[in-house]
């Protein structure tokens, strides 16, 4: 591609390099000029433009972001690739969900040529509906169909990037009280999580604070997901929530994580269906620790111990003002 400063006579068929006013408005950005815009810009006293001039080699900026997109989505048609503009093609969702992205793939298809781009959201981002997940970007007019060609296989033949929908649909809360404490508080912010991954919230169980009551509620349990969310905090792996866990037939794989807030949050199974002991925090609607767990379990995707151990590196939240122990003190 050729970028630069021509006389209107060479300027038919190369791409306007920045938008310019003539007498009936303005000539955009990209157009690829024709006969008539060299008239209109020689009436409006121009002699020369700035344009980019393809090679023969070039794919032009629509059609090469077109061909990545589709390349970068293999088979997954849960992302929907919007219609090129500009060179720029956006990975749109067609419900709620969270992105898996093959990162390795993606940062080899960024370092095939600097005008050949894409930027996600981070892994296992939760989305809705219609949110973006990837836009690409082709940063100047054209690019070599040669880098074009290594940037689409560096992709991979199952595409780099993909949404995993939910697969949980329903899930009770059981809720433990403790005297002169917050009852029910939470209920209506962890409904909203669920509903905004398409879960429906099949019913809130007040249960006392002690290991027998709890135990026999959730061996009640029939939804696809079990949330529990004690009046005291769980402090340790031996505390009432995760023993009663135990007690009921099932096991706790994960207690603690490197988030923060979200620390005390548990993580367990019960006759094949998940068990999430939720943080405090988890009674505010604001991002926490539990919802990275949360999103993933319901749309199916495998949580060890050892991925909720890898979220310590970014897992400094911002600060709720609902925390009862904040970061800073006074003196600080």
């Amino acid at each position: 591609m050729k970028f630069g400063t021509v006389p209107l006579a060479q300027a038919e068929g190369a791409v306007l390099a920045h938008s310019v006013p003539v007498e009936t408005g303005r000539l955009r950005k990209g157009r690829v000029l024709g006969a008539g815009d060299v008239e209109a810009l020689a009436r409006a006293g121009h002699d020369s433009v700035i344009v980019a001039r393809l090679d023969p080699d070039d794919v032009g900026e629509d059609a090469a972001a077109e061909r990545l997109a589709k390349a970068v989505l293999g088979q997954d048609h849960r992302l929907q690739p919007t219609r090129p503009f500009t060179g720029r093609v956006n990975l749109l969702a067609t419900g709620p969900g969270v992105v898996e992205i093959d990162v390795a793939a993606l940062e080899s298809v960024n370092v095939v040529h600097p005008m050949i781009t894409i930027a996600t959201v981070p892994k296992w981002h939760q989305i809705r509906d219609r949110g973006m997940a990837a836009t690409v970007k082709i940063i100047s007019y054209a690019v070599p169909e040669a880098d074009l060609d290594r940037a689409c296989a560096a992709a991979g033949a199952a595409g780099a990037i993909r949404l995993r929908q939910p697969v949980l649909k329903t899930a009770t809360l059981f809720i433990t009280e403790i005297p002169g404490g917050v009852g029910d508080k939470g209920r209506t912010a962890i409904a909203g999580r669920l509903e905004a991954l398409g879960v429906t919230l099949e019913a809130v169980r007040m249960v006392p604070h002690r290991l027998a009551p709890l135990a026999a509620a959730l061996a009640d349990c029939a939804s696809d997901l079990a949330l529990v969310l004690t009046g005291s905090a769980t402090s340790d792996i031996d505390d009432v929530a995760p023993a009663a866990l135990r007690a009921a037939g099932g096991s706790v794989t994960r207690f603690g994580m490197p988030v923060d807030p979200g620390n005390l949050l548990f993580l367990g199974e019960l006759a094949g269906r998940p068990v999430i002991g939720l943080p405090g925090c988890a009674r505010a609607p604001a991002l926490n620790g539990a919802d990275w767990v949360l999103s993933r379990v319901i749309c199916g995707v495998p949580v060890t111990s050892s991925d909720i151990a890898g979220m310590g590196v970014g897992g400094l939240l911002k600060e709720i003002p609902t925390r009862p122990q904040p970061r800073r003190g006074r003196s600080d």
